[in-house]
């Protein structure tokens, strides 16, 4: 009865505010519209809305069924989902949407490098960052300028209307289709479960040659549109790759000081300190992309600067927030790209010429093929672990490309560059034959040649006791040497971060926390966590004491009682603060300090890094 009375009260004053706007006129006077239909001024957040529910349907529909995923990458569905809804879009009569460029580099790309970059494995990426930069510098260079030499010479010994494609514009078309994207290795490597070591030589690769690709564009682009080049263009088109990269890596990194700095002071909001990773990792993408920087490298620079900070001083509700809204947001900017590529594809305009297309595909294979090996030879004179040539094979066949070359052949000026419809054309076929040939052969090709896979393995306080005494022997072991690599340079780093960063950066007791401490306390918190969630103690390993599971029963006991006085006492509503759970206060702050103090007291009894050197 109450909410019939309230429909009648609400329609009654719509109708005194129509009859008040048709007073003026007494002619057009009409019977009050019990529905009418305004789709315009909900029109772009509707559609916006429905293509996330598609893209996210797909998703779901994909991962249910598994001999499908067996079979077919991800993005290989997807993209034949756009070709089906852009042809669908197109019988309509209407003409299907473009991913444009501003919606992607803006909107689709920052969440993908920001979920890679924060959560980018710090030790692998730094043992293999001289292999990852020589295959993404000096090998995107070489795919570029032997792409670009190539084609240039195929388009004059073909008459007709590739001889109008001069150079530049050929080069201009090598940056663009050479370098590998990031989007699509995440998309088919993942699926794969390659082993680390090729992941993140593959990965790497694809985020780092970023800046090659940006400065070379933009060159081309210049050169093209000034119609000569100069031994002082050349000088300044390598002093800003330098300045491209290297600021895009400051402008990361200071925005990841700032969050880690602000969230030393969020202990008494912790509903806001995901929001805040959130912003300043944005703010520092579009700071880059204000001074024509990287974007990518600032991205990966933030995430990475700010992580070790920011989560010692969150909570971990926190952490798991900032940990699966990344996933979900990267998920759906990943499936949405894929998906407007295909509607992309049925929109046109395009220019198709047998020649050219093949040409650039069999280019592509060439120039990937004969630059790792190449590379390859020379980097395994410098590398303990050799790269063999299972390893090679699946670095230069996942070189994939993806929607960053279509949206920077989309931002080509059509005045200045007439062939831009049969450059969009012939790079549409190279990400259809790199998404669906490789991305689909690649799986079988990894269990053909017998290729080490990711191994799942639980981290142990063993084996983090093991490796840091590793670390310290290999440091004073290149002291005594007078050779000065990188174990010596890691370990000066970290005696910097510990006395003086951390203690800026880090809250309370936590700032002077060893690092063996801080990583039980991980642990520990993590397998809490899991026993909270299961709400029992099945989950305990073999291993575990009979004083474990006393204490695991104890807790559960407490639970219990806590549980009782929550439903008994009600507290007063904080939108500043989260509400305590049940779990909260099982696992208190005193029963860490208990578990803190018999950890350093373990420490204490065992060998100090600073007794292992003198030793040395």
């Amino acid at each position: 009865i109450f909410v019939l009375f309230v429909l009648l009260l609400l329609g009654c004053c719509c109708g005194l505010v129509c009859a008040g706007q048709n007073r003026s006129d007494p002619r057009d006077q009409r019977l009050f519209p019990v529905l009418s239909i305004n789709y315009d001024n909900v029109q772009m957040p509707f559609e916006v809305s429905l293509w996330i529910l598609l893209a996210s349907l797909m998703k779901l529909g994909f991962h249910l069924l598994p001999v499908l995923s067996g079979v077919v990458p991800e993005s290989c569905l997807l993209i034949v989902v756009g070709l089906l809804v852009g042809g669908l879009i197109r019988v309509m009569g209407k003409n299907p949407p473009v991913l444009d460029s501003q919606l992607f580099f803006l909107c689709l790309l920052p969440p993908i490098i920001l979920d890679a970059g924060y959560f980018l494995p710090i030790r692998p990426f730094t043992e293999n960052a001289g292999t990852i930069l020589t295959f993404a510098v000096l090998g995107t260079l070489w795919n570029v300028f032997f792409m670009g030499a190539v084609l240039y010479g195929a388009c004059r010994l073909e008459a007709g209307r590739l001889a109008s494609v001069d150079l530049l514009s050929c080069l201009l078309f090598g940056s663009i289709v050479s370098a590998v994207d990031p989007v699509a290795v995440l998309a088919v490597f993942e699926e794969i479960h390659i082993n680390e070591l090729l992941h993140i030589l593959v990965f790497g690769e694809s985020l780092l040659n970023d800046a090659v690709t940006v400065v070379l564009y933009h060159l081309f682009e210049e050169f093209a549109h000034a119609g000569e080049v100069t031994v002082g263009d050349v000088f300044l088109g390598v002093v800003c790759f330098f300045v491209v990269a290297l600021g895009g890596v400051m402008v990361g990194g200071v925005y990841g000081v700032l969050a880690a700095f602000t969230s030393r002071f969020t202990s008494h909001t912790r509903v806001i300190e995901p929001l805040f990773v959130f912003l300043y990792s944005y703010m520092a993408y579009l700071s880059a992309e204000v001074f024509h920087l990287s974007g990518i490298m600032a991205l990966i620079a933030c995430g990475v600067v700010m992580r070790p900070y920011v989560e010692a001083n969150i909570s971990h509700k926190s952490y798991t927030t900032i940990k699966y809204f990344l996933k979900m947001w990267s998920s759906v900017s990943e499936t949405l790209i894929f998906i407007f590529l295909g509607v992309s594809t049925v929109a046109g305009p395009h220019a198709w010429n047998w020649t050219f297309v093949s040409i650039t595909i069999v280019l592509c294979l060439l120039s990937r093929v004969l630059g790792v090996v190449g590379l390859t030879y020379i980097i395994n004179k410098y590398r303990m672990v050799k790269l063999s040539g299972k390893d090679q094979f699946i670095v230069a066949y996942g070189g994939l490309r993806g929607a960053i070359a279509f949206s920077l052949a989309f931002l080509l000026s059509s005045d200045d560059f007439p062939m831009k419809d049969m450059f969009l054309t012939a790079i549409i076929t190279v990400i259809f034959f790199t998404v669906f040939v490789q991305g689909m052969t690649i799986r079988p090709l990894v269990e053909l040649l017998a290729v080490k896979k990711k191994k799942k393995t639980k981290c142990s306080i063993n084996e983090e006791i093991h490796t840091q005494f590793l670390e310290h022997l290999l440091a004073g072991i290149e002291g005594v040497c007078g050779h000065y690599g990188h174990h010596h340079w890691r370990h000066k780093l970290d005696r910097f971060n510990k006395r003086y960063i951390r203690r800026c950066l880090i809250g309370g007791e936590r700032s002077q926390e060893p690092q063996l401490v801080s990583f039980y306390n991980k642990m520990e918190l993590k397998q809490a966590l899991m026993l909270l969630e299961s709400n029992s103690s099945a989950n305990l390993s073999t291993g575990d004491t009979a004083r474990e599971r006393v204490c695991v029963c104890e807790r559960e006991r407490e639970r219990e009682c806590v549980c009782v006085c929550v439903c008994v006492r009600l507290r007063s509503y904080s939108r500043h603060t989260l509400m305590p759970d049940a779990e909260d206060e099982d696992w208190s702050e005193t029963r860490l300090r208990k578990q803190r103090l018999q950890m350093e007291r373990r420490v204490s009894d065992a060998p100090t890094p600073s007794n292992q050197q003198t030793l040395i």
